[in-house]
């Protein structure tokens, strides 16, 4: 079992952004294949201050794992992030999200895991949200940061559901799985080399 490669070097900062801001916290929801990395990666960024993971893109009553790995309902493994704007921005995850927690030019997968289920994509929450996530997407496939397009899935938000409570955390939970120091151990590594100034330990919420 292999995945894929993270350490991509300087990777480009949005063009397009959000100021920093003090506010209310904020959510952002993305899909990038199996939720444990995804969740693993974030939740040890600074300025975020929780993250769930769940289901996006389908309908709530399809939305428990049994039913979502059948790759019929609709659903992407997703994750929830909650986070202070004063700190981090929108554009900032966006960076992240494309450099260290997932490849966005894998079509309907993820490494060993296939469907629909593990397709790269962004839940948008606001009409600024997507501006800044086309915008980012554009500006990395006209640089060819990536040696194929991008097929990251930019699209409105209709539901999120939480998933079961023993997916919450897995990554941090189950710190031997062969899945997790395959997948998912060298995303957090990645973070922590990539973006120094951003990493914070976590150890649960």
């Amino acid at each position: 079992m292999a995945c894929f490669a993270v350490d991509r070097g300087t990777f480009p900062v949005p063009k397009v952004d959000a100021a920093k801001a003090p506010g209310k916290l904020q959510t952002a929801v993305f899909a990038g294949g199996c939720f444990w990395g995804t969740q693993s990666v974030f939740e040890r960024v600074k300025g975020v201050k929780k993250t769930v993971v769940g289901y996006a893109g389908g309908k709530a009553s399809t939305a428990t794992y049994d039913q979502v790995t059948t790759e019929t309902t609709g659903h992407a493994e997703s994750v929830e992030v909650q986070y202070d704007p004063a700190v981090i921005t929108y554009g900032q995850l966006l960076r992240i999200f494309f450099s260290v927690a997932h490849d966005p030019t894998q079509l309907n997968r993820q490494g060993p895991d296939v469907g629909t289920s593990y397709r790269s994509a962004i839940f948008f929450m606001t009409p600024e949200q997507q501006q800044i996530a086309q915008a980012y997407i554009a500006q990395l496939d006209a640089a060819h940061i990536f040696k194929a397009k991008i097929v990251t899935e930019v699209t409105p938000l209709k539901g999120f559901y939480r998933a079961e409570d023993y997916h919450q955390d897995y990554a941090l939970k189950n710190p031997d799985n062969p899945y997790i120091l395959v997948c998912d151990r060298p995303k957090i590594s990645a973070l922590k080399k990539q973006y120094p100034d951003l990493f914070v330990e976590y150890h649960g919420q």
